[in-house]
């Protein structure tokens, strides 16, 4: 079976919406160390590996706002794909607390490989996408609650942006509206990164734009999914009106 490095669902869709889920699965092509990267199925299951519910939640949005999805078929620990090529966090050898064996010996030429099979095909088919006419991209991801020996974090919601704030600013005085979450600004990231998803496929272009963070403890399973999905569709589609895009 020919394996194929996203998913991609609705890509007929009339909406404006682009949805897009970077860590969308905890997958390692058989192409990739026999199919494993040498951790244990626990450290696979965790925020490490992929961003829990992300894909979920980006699939009911995708059905709410009758927009295409797509997704990864890849972990993040094989490549990262909101990453720039030349970022040094590409391919990860430690995260916290567990060190990849499949990426501690990973030279230039098997970063390029992986660069080949996932990556970049990846990124051609969300550019692909993202070039149809008034497009918005909503990039979907979501956080653990406690990194290993830090504080727990507060946040259910973060909204991240790169100072460019036509979306951003709608959205987030909306969800800070809604008196039972804790609504963080770049939280608990920071912005974006040069290279990352959103640099590529809407800094550039100029396309309106947002990046959601949802703790990945509200979205474990699929009631959470749908919930958060319900809960966000009218609050984006309204965020889009106010922001007159």
């Amino acid at each position: 079976m020919t394996y194929i490095p996203y998913f991609l669902e609705g890509e007929t869709r009339p909406g404006r919406w682009l949805i897009t889920c970077d860590h969308a699965a905890n997958t390692v092509p058989p192409q990739v160390g026999g199919g494993d990267l040498g951790l244990p199925r626990t450290d696979m299951e965790r925020h490490i590996a992929y961003d829990v519910g992300a894909w979920g939640v980006s699939r009911h949005l995708g059905t709410l706002l009758d927009g295409p999805v797509i997704g990864t078929n890849f972990s993040r620990l094989v490549i990262d794909p909101n990453r720039g090529e030349d970022d040094p966090t590409l391919v990860m050898k430690l995260y916290d607390g567990s060190v990849i064996p499949a990426n501690r010996d990973a030279d230039a030429a098997e970063v390029e490989r992986r660069l080949d099979l996932c990556y970049r095909p990846y990124h051609r088919a969300v550019a692909r996408l993202a070039a149809l006419p008034h497009t918005v991209i909503l990039a979907m991801h979501s956080f653990t609650r406690q990194l290993r020996g830090r504080d727990p974090r507060p946040w259910h919601i973060g909204i991240l942006h790169a100072g460019e704030t036509r979306l951003a600013g709608p959205l987030l005085r909306l969800l800070r509206a809604e008196t039972d979450l804790v609504v963080g600004e770049n939280q608990p990231y920071g912005g974006h990164l040069p290279g990352d998803s959103i640099d590529q496929h809407a800094l550039r272009q100029g396309r309106p734009n947002v990046l959601i963070e949802i703790r990945n403890d509200l979205i474990a399973d699929e009631l959470g999914q749908q919930d958060w999905a319900e809960r966000l569709a009218p609050i984006l589609t309204r965020a889009l009106e106010e922001a007159g895009l």
